[in-house]
Parts: structure tokens; C-alpha cells; sequence
């Protein structure tokens, strides 16, 4: 059994004709509810529910602050590597887009962790390309040795790997799991990944759970909105961190919702997501899993980004680079992707003591 065995009776499911079934008044009766249903999550991601974002807003709200409280962690990615085996339409990375690839020796990481750490971030996302070569259980675990130097949590978010893989990295002191399916539609899946081993959806839909399975403190999972129909996308996505929750319940389950951004290459993404459905798609989630993580990056604007905080958001990035070395070497390499907030973290801190919140830099600690 496997979150696939879900997916596999939900995939050929009218989804638009029974989004557009739901009513007004279909919507007003679940937001009376204490705790929602499948099916009631489903209603509020309906276009019928696009009248009612303020009364979910408060609601989202209201619960946020009673499993949260007014904080909100911080935390960067930190690219080491931009090699990658997959042929993705729509990544910068992709193995056929050409431009001069690196990955970081220890001494760069280093330098870009004492770079992260000046700024006082305490936690930390590594990243790279899919390349088991150049993304190596060795490699990481070396760097690993570096990180815990400077940082309470380190994070995840490469190739999917095989349980035992996880496990060895867990044991160097890896705590979090990172893994977007991209898009739960399996045929747009194979239509959009057409070389590499990232072709194979099932492996990478199972991978949030092997990542339970070793013993990853946290695990978080999205689909990138944009490549299929949002609404569609964010409710599978929801069902999938449910699940993850009722069957692993040492593991705190984060949900977050990336946009397509530009990228190297011509891909342009065929379903535009606008600022109030990415909204919807937030205010759903946060009443559908009240205890859920809501991550929200530097692809968003500062304006979007200062009004989600309220709403449901629990983790930000701030003052992030999406390319290897990029905070001692700005602009000497590929980004995977533009980001779109590029304030420093004393003005994110500033900005969450505005509005009353408390910036978390370290809930963890590496033993």
C-alpha cells in the first residue's frame, strides 16, 4: 500500500465538472464545520468557494495562530551542485540546457555556510541537480560534516533516493525532507520528464514516504503549480499530505505551494495560477490540515508574501539564491529558477516584528 493506490482511484475522477457542480451553499455549509472531510476540502477549492476567501481567510487564520502561535520560521536553500541526468521541460538544470555546470568543494561549502550563517539563518535546505554521481550519499554526507558546524536543522532536497539511502543521511545529521511530484497527473508527468530516471513517476511519488520510513524528522511535498489544472493539483497534493500524516505520525508533514517561474529554455507553462487561486488553494489546505506545515518561498512577490503571513503560512526563505555558490559568487552560474523577493533577512525579521510575529531561526537541534 502506497499514497499511488490513492491516486490510482482518483486519476480518471471528472474533476472540473465536479468542481463546477458545487454551489454556494455547498461551500457556506462547510465553512461551519470544526473539522472537514475529503470531500469537504474538495468544495473549498471549487470555483463556487472564490466568493467566500475572507471568511476562509479568518478561519485559516484563527487556526494558525492555535496550532502556531504568531511565529515563523526562516530558513535558505543552499545550492551545491548543478549537474542533472533528467530532461525536465521546465527546468533551468535540465541535462540539455547548456551552460557552464559546477558543483562546490568543501571549502566552498564552507564559505557559503559561514555566508548563510552571518546572516543569522540557523536553518538551511541543501539542493542540487538529480545526478546520483554528483549528488553522492558520500558527497552530502561530507557536507553534512561541514553544515553542523553552523546550523541546528539541514534539509534535503535532491534526487530521490532508496530508504537505506535516507537512512545514512539521517545518521549524518539530515533532519528534513524536501520532494516535489511536480504534477500528480501521470500522463503529463511522462509528457513533461522525457529523459532521465526522474521518468519514473511512481518512484518519485513514494519517495516522501521512504523518507518517513528513515527517520526524517520532517518531510514536505508539492506539485508545481502551473503544469496541470490548480485546483485538480492542490487537492491530490492535500490528500497526499493526509495521508502521510495518518500513517506516519513521528513526521511533521509541510506542504508548499511553487509557482513555474522563468527558466532557462522556452517552456512556458500552460495553466496560468493567479495570486487569489494560490490564496485559495493556501486557505483550503490550512482548514483541510489544521497541524500542516505551509512553506512559502522567494518566488513570490513581497507584496503577496507580506499578505500570505496571516493567512496560514508557518516556514519562509528570505534573501535566498537559487544558483551554486551563489552567496559568495552571485551571478557566476545558471539559477534554477528567478526568485522575486529579494530582501535580506533582517528586513523579513523587521517586517514579521511589524506584524507581530516572532522570527524562528532554530526550532531543532542537531545532535
Amino acid at each position: 500500500m502506497s499514497f499511488y493506490n490513492v491516486y490510482e482511484k482518483l486519476k480518471d475522477q471528472p474533476f472540473k465538472s465536479l468542481f463546477d457542480e458545487i454551489t454556494a451553499s455547498d461551500v457556506e455549509n462547510v465553512l461551519q464545520k470544526d473539522g472537514l472531510t475529503e470531500a469537504d476540502y474538495f468544495t473549498l477549492l471549487s470555483p463556487a468557494a472564490e466568493g467566500y476567501l475572507e471568511e476562509m481567510a479568518q478561519k485559516a487564520h484563527q487556526l494558525t495562530l492555535q496550532h502556531f502561535g504568531y511565529t515563523m520560521q526562516l530558513f535558505l536553500p543552499l545550492y551545491v551542485s548543478d549537474y542533472c541526468v533528467n530532461t525536465c521541460k521546465y527546468c533551468s538544470f535540465s541535462v540539455d540546457n547548456v551552460f557552464p555546470r559546477r558543483r562546490l568543494t568543501m571549502e566552498e561549502v564552507e564559505e557559503e555556510a559561514q555566508a548563510i550563517y552571518a546572516m543569522g539563518i540557523e536553518q538551511i535546505i541543501i539542493l542540487s541537480g538529480e545526478s546520483r554521481v554528483h549528488s553522492s550519499v558520500d558527497y552530502l554526507s561530507k557536507i553534512m560534516k561541514i553544515l553542523r558546524k553552523y546550523f541546528s536543522s539541514v534539509g534535503l532536497e535532491v534526487q530521490p533516493m532508496d530508504r537505506e539511502e535516507y537512512e545514512e543521511l539521517v545518521e549524518s545529521g539530515i533532519d528534513t525532507l524536501t520532494v516535489f511530484q511536480e504534477t500528480y497527473d501521470q500522463e503529463i508527468y511522462r509528457d513533461l520528464h522525457t529523459k532521465g530516471p526522474k521518468r519514473f513517476y511512481k518512484y518519485r511519488l513514494d519517495t516522501p514516504e521512504r523518507g518517513c520510513q528513515a527517520g526524517m524528522r520532517s518531510v514536505t511535498i508539492g506539485a508545481l503549480l502551473g503544469l496541470d489544472d490548480w485546483r485538480k493539483e492542490s487537492y491530490i497534493t492535500g490528500l497526499h499530505g493526509s495521508y502521510l500524516q495518518d500513517n506516519y505520525l513521528d513526521t511533521e508533514i509541510g506542504i508548499s505551494f511553487p509557482r513555474v517561474q522563468p527558466n532557462a529554455g522556452s517552456f512556458q507553462p500552460e495553466i496560468h495560477v493567479t495570486d487569489q487561486n494560490m490564496v485559495q488553494a493556501m486557505l483550503a489546505l490550512r482548514l483541510f490540515l489544521p497541524r500542516a506545515g505551509i512553506i512559502l518561498s522567494t518566488r513570490e512577490t513581497p507584496q503577496l508574501r507580506d499578505q500570505l503571513i496571516p493567512l496560514g503560512v508557518t516556514k519562509m526563505s528570505a534573501a535566498s539564491s537559487t544558483e551554486v555558490g551563489g552567496y559568495t559568487q552571485p551571478e557566476n552560474t545558471q539559477s534554477q529558477f528567478e526568485i522575486s523577493d529579494e530582501r535580506s533577512v533582517e528586513e523579513v525579521r523587521q517586517l514579521l516584528h511589524e506584524k507581530g510575529y516572532q522570527p524562528v531561526m532554530k526550532d531543532w537541534q542537531i545532535v
